[in-house]
């Protein structure tokens, strides 16, 4: 049994829901060597934006764990009653021509193992203002899913990459 999940199904159910341990923060302990917090530096790499395109962040909501969706809310964000959303910056609405609640295709492009070119998309999403860097937008997934194709995998972990998708948008209708 995970620390915290007992009595689940009971404490799912409470309005508040209900927190899970954790030992940094309740304690100030850390699971290491040293007993104290280890930090680490990573070089970042930078994705180029393509001119008329966004690099795509997929990420979960408030609501859920992993794949699986409790609601249509994500109380950290202000969404309610929906999923299908694309966080994006008033400076790329503006520069894009669009709207608050506009609602667009994602469209992602893949090139093929024979050189041609594969368009993959994620329909009907409304577009919801956010502090988000010029250039990057976000969205939840598994609704994200489409844009990526299986065989895109991260060297080491094979996992789908899909934390710096390239898309571009178009309206619909």
């Amino acid at each position: 049994m995970i620390p915290g999940f007992e009595d689940f199904n009971r404490k799912v159910r409470r309005p508040d829901g209900f927190g899970l341990p954790h030992p940094p923060r309740d304690e100030r302990r850390f699971d290491t060597g040293t007993g104290k917090a280890n930090f680490t530096v990573n070089d970042l790499s930078w994705v180029p934006v393509p001119a008329g395109k966004l690099i795509l962040q997929t990420m979960r909501s408030h609501d859920q764990y992993n794949t699986t969706i409790y609601g249509l809310d994500d109380r950290y964000r202000g969404v309610k009653g929906g999923r299908r959303v694309l966080f994006i910056s008033a400076e790329d609405l503006e520069s894009f021509g669009y709207a608050a609640g506009d609602r667009v295709d994602l469209v992602s492009e893949w090139t093929t193992a024979d050189g041609s070119v594969e368009e993959r998309r994620a329909e009907d999403f409304r577009l919801v203002p956010y502090p988000t860097p010029v250039g990057n937008v976000a969205a939840y997934y598994p609704e994200t899913n489409p844009l990526i194709p299986l065989d895109h995998v991260a060297r080491k972990s094979n996992t789908p990459v899909s934390k710096a998708v390239t898309i571009r948008l178009e309206k619909r209708g």
